[in-house]
């Protein structure tokens, strides 16, 4: 059994995809998609940069989007891989739209303009500097949460924002609460690294965001996917239009249960997990998360090679 596993924001890289951009004509015209949908030119700044455009939160979401769609067709259309063997598609955080457009519950073009809108929501929500995340390492998420509970006041927001694997959990919230929280793990000499992002997400300081997108999402059509989806939100299979709807909005504010997902699809018998898109970063949290499993991330026409030669064994 195996599972299609999509990057989130942190993957992104100037040049990603342009191996698949300079030699097939299909990634071009989806490249040409992603600029006439957006009115600017996406490509420019998948391709050339400069970087730090590109880390915008309005840009990067995007830009993930369609370098890994661009990787998924061709490993689909251009390699013809067979996924008639493949249970589950998942995606972290913006990775989730990846798959929807993947399993073809969601038009490439409305995931464009649903994540650009998202990105800037996401970015407006909280005033530039009042908002910090940080990665905690090495602890389990349970003794986390306790230490959140027992150290800081309610009125303070911290709140885990991901589970990503054994090790390692994100917190993220008001920075005064990030900063305290940061001196307590000092304290108990647990080892954390601050995150160098726009705005503090997947916390309920993003619920104005939400609030915004909720409509936005709300007009777009979604439609059963050809594949089980599984939820950021819920860390469970997801395969009704209206639900999907309503916990992309829900995503927004609420923890990211990675970890969970990945056990999830492994309970469900998955040995085979395959990365589509810029990075490695999923591949490594499901080798920190599960022994004993096959894992492959696409990022080259090397790497589809020797991905088919591994399933024809």
């Amino acid at each position: 059994m195996s599972a299609l596993i999509f990057p989130g924001q942190g993957s992104q890289l100037v040049g990603m995809g342009s191996e698949f951009y300079n030699k097939f004509e299909r990634v071009k015209n989806i490249f040409k998609t992603a600029d006439e949908k957006l009115n600017f030119s996406i490509s420019k700044l998948i391709l050339e940069g400069p970087s730090d455009k590109l880390q915008l939160t309005k840009n990067t979401q995007p830009a993930i989007l369609t370098v890994s769609y661009s990787i998924f067709e061709i490993l689909k259309k251009e390699f013809n891989f067979d996924f008639s063997f493949f249970k589950y598609f998942a995606g972290h955080s913006l990775g989730e739209y990846s798959a929807l457009v993947c399993s073809e519950s969601l038009k490439f073009e409305d995931a464009l303009y649903l994540l650009h809108q998202r990105g800037l929501a996401m970015q407006d929500a909280v005033p530039i500097g009042t908002g910090s995340m940080v990665a905690v390492l090495g602890t389990k998420i349970n003794f986390i949460q306790d230490l959140i509970r027992t150290n800081l006041d309610e009125k303070e927001i911290c709140e885990i924002a991901n589970d990503n694997s054994e090790g390692q959990v994100i917190v993220s919230g008001r920075k005064e609460s990030i900063e305290n929280f940061q001196n307590i793990l000092k304290e108990k000499k647990i080892k954390s690294l601050p995150l160098k992002v726009s705005a503090p997400f997947h916390c309920s300081l993003m619920k104005p965001a939400a609030n915004y997108m909720q409509d936005k999402i709300e007009k777009i059509e979604f439609k059963k996917p050809k594949y089980e989806i599984i939820s950021n939100v819920t860390a469970d299979k997801i395969s009704q239009p209206e639900n999907i709807k309503k916990l992309l909005v829900k995503q927004i504010y609420s923890s990211v249960k990675w970890r969970e997902s990945i056990l999830k699809m492994s309970e469900e018998k998955v040995r085979n997990f395959i990365e589509i898109g810029p990075g490695k970063v999923l591949t490594g949290m499901v080798k920190r998360t599960i022994k004993d499993v096959n894992c492959f991330s696409i990022n080259s026409i090397a790497d589809i090679k020797n991905l088919q030669n591994e399933f024809k064994k």
